[in-house]
Parts: C-alpha cells; sequence; structure tokens
C-alpha cells in the first residue's frame, strides 16, 4: 500500500488532518465556552477520527484490486458516533438534557467525512453555518423564548390560580 503513497498524497493527507483539527476546534472551542459536556477535545479528535477513517477507506480503494465502496467506512461511522452522541443524551428530573450536544457530535463527524472524503473548503464552510446555528440562533432563541415566556407568565390558570409556565 505504502508504494502508492507519494510526497503529494501526504501533503494531501496533512492538509486534510490539519483542517479537520481546525473544523473540531472551531466547534468544540464554542462548546467549551457554552459550557456543554462534549467540549473542545472531544470536537477535535471525533472530526479528526472521521477524517483518518474516510482517508483509510480511500487508501484502501487506491491499492484494492477489486472494485473497493468507500463509502461503506463512511456509513460505519455514522452509526459509531450515533453511540457516542446517545451517550451524550441525559434524562433527569422528566427534563431531556444534550441533545444538542449530540447532534453536535453527529454533524462534526460528518464534517470530519466532507474533509476525508476531498472537500475540506466544504468542510469548513459547514463548520462556519454550525457555529451560525449554535451561536447566533441560540442568541435569538433566548430573545424569543424570554419574550414569550414573559408574556405567558402573567396568564394564569383559572382552578389554581398559578401561572402556566415558571
Amino acid at each position: 500500500m505504502e508504494q502508492y503513497l507519494t510526497a503529494q498524497h501526504l501533503l494531501l493527507i496533512l492538509e486534510r488532518i490539519t483542517f479537520s483539527i481546525i473544523a473540531g476546534a472551531a466547534i468544540g472551542l464554542e462548546r467549551e465556552i457554552a459550557r456543554k459536556q462534549a467540549g473542545l477535545r472531544t470536537m477535535i479528535l471525533i472530526c479528526l477520527g472521521s477524517t483518518l477513517y474516510m482517508t483509510v477507506s480511500r487508501l484502501a480503494a487506491l491499492t484494492a484490486e477489486q472494485p473497493f465502496d468507500v463509502t461503506r467506512v463512511a456509513a460505519q461511522v455514522v452509526t459509531g458516533v450515533g453511540f457516542i452522541g446517545a451517550g451524550a443524551i441525559i434524562q433527569a428530573r422528566g427534563h431531556v438534557h444534550g441533545l444538542t450536544t449530540a447532534a453536535t457530535i453527529w454533524t462534526v463527524a460528518a464534517i470530519g467525512l466532507i474533509i476525508g472524503a476531498g472537500y475540506p473548503f466544504l468542510g469548513l464552510g459547514v463548520t462556519a453555518i454550525v457555529l451560525f446555528i449554535l451561536v447566533l440562533i441560540r442568541k435569538a432563541e433566548d430573545i424569543i423564548v424570554k419574550r414569550w415566556v414573559r408574556v405567558n407568565d402573567t396568564v394564569e390558570d383559572a382552578e389554581s390560580n398559578e401561572p402556566l409556565i415558571r
């Protein structure tokens, strides 16, 4: 297999590794700042791992004597990362926590696969979209929910005289 790895191949692999570390770090840093479960190191490792799995799949396709489906490895990454995401979801006191973290983990793995497939700039573009969703939409959501809750806090239940939303 190494006979096919030229200096150009190695540089492309290093480029993809670098891009995946940058993408994972950007999203992980946001999660750290937001004090969420899966932070900087976790997101870097998920993105890097996905990139490496896709890279291994592509390298195997280069050396295969028969047709090789590189998407098989990607499909297994999706399944495996689903288990990690499921571990981030917690139910406590009747409330579910960690759904956004689980979705972020799943999306970061997809970004790693995109980068590993040879589209590093697309991966960075998707990273920017994810950051937009995590940061700006969270702020908009907070504003909308606070206004909605403030309006509905004054509405009382006719029977118990208690606010409907606490």
